[in-house]
C-alpha cells in the first residue's frame, strides 16, 4: 500500500510539473522590460517569448506578434525551445508508462515487471525535470547579466518573467517525482527466490527399507 501511495504521489506531481512545462513553453513571459532610468515613465511594457513578443500597453490592450526568423532569438531561448518541447513530451512518455506500471493498473499483469517499468518512468521524469530546469536558469544568468552590465541601454534591460519561476517550480515537481518513483520502485525480494518444498514425517517423506 505504501508504494501505491507513492506513484500516486508521483502521478500528481508529474501532472502537475507536466502542466508548468507546458505553460512555461507557451506564454510569453520570459523576459519583461524594466522600469529603470527614464524608461520608468514609459507607458508600455515589452515581454518576450519562446514564440512572440507582446506590447501591454498602459490602456489595457496588448499586441503580439510571432517571430518572423529564428535567428531573431537569443542562443538561450533557441535552446529553451528545444528543451521544453523535448521536456513536454518525456513527461507524457513517463507518465504514460508510470500508468501502465503502477500497482493500481492492471495494464501490466507480471508483478515483477512493474517495479522495472516505473523505474524507467521515474528517470524519465527525472530527465524532463533537467530540460526544463537548464534553459530557465540558462535564461536566468543571460537576464542578471545583462541587466547589472552598464554597457547595455537602459532601454534594452530585461528582468525575469514569470515563466522562468514557474518552470523553477515545474523542474522541481518533476525532479521530486521522479526522485520519489527511483527510489521507491525496486523488485520485489521474493521475486527471484525459488519455491521451497516441505515434506511431512508421516505422508511425504520417502521411505527407506533399513537390513
Amino acid at each position: 500500500m505504501g508504494h501505491v501511495g507513492i506513484q500516486i504521489v508521483s502521478v500528481a506531481l508529474g501532472i502537475l510539473g507536466l502542466v508548468g512545462t507546458v505553460v512555461c513553453c507557451a506564454l510569453p513571459r520570459w523576459k519583461v522590460s524594466s522600469f529603470i532610468g527614464s524608461s520608468i515613465i514609459t507607458s508600455q511594457r515589452d515581454q518576450e517569448g519562446l514564440w512572440m513578443s507582446c506590447v501591454h500597453q498602459s490602456t489595457g490592450q496588448q499586441q503580439c506578434e510571432s517571430y518572423k526568423s529564428l535567428l531573431i532569438l537569443g542562443s538561450d531561448l533557441q535552446a529553451a525551445r528545444a528543451m521544453t518541447i523535448i521536456s513536454c513530451l518525456l513527461s507524457c512518455l513517463s507518465l504514460l508508462v508510470l500508468f501502465c506500471g503502477s500497482d493500481f493498473t492492471t495494464c501490466v499483469e507480471n508483478e515483477d515487471a512493474k517495479p522495472k517499468i516505473c523505474l524507467v518512468a521515474g528517470v524519465g521524469l527525472l530527465l524532463a525535470g533537467l530540460l526544463v530546469i537548464i534553459p530557465v536558469s540558462w535564461s536566468a544568468h543571460i537576464v542578471v547579466r545583462d541587466f547589472n552590465d552598464p554597457l547595455v541601454p537602459a532601454a534594452q534591460k530585461r528582468e525575469l518573467g514569470a515563466c522562468i519561476f514557474v518552470g523553477w517550480a515545474a523542474g522541481v515537481l518533476l525532479l521530486i517525482a521522479g526522485g520519489l518513483l527511483c527510489c521507491f520502485s525496486r523488485p520485489r525480494s521474493g521475486s527471484s527466490r525459488g519455491t521451497a518444498t516441505y515434506y511431512s514425517n508421516s505422508a511425504s517423506a520417502p521411505n527407506k527399507n533399513y537390513v
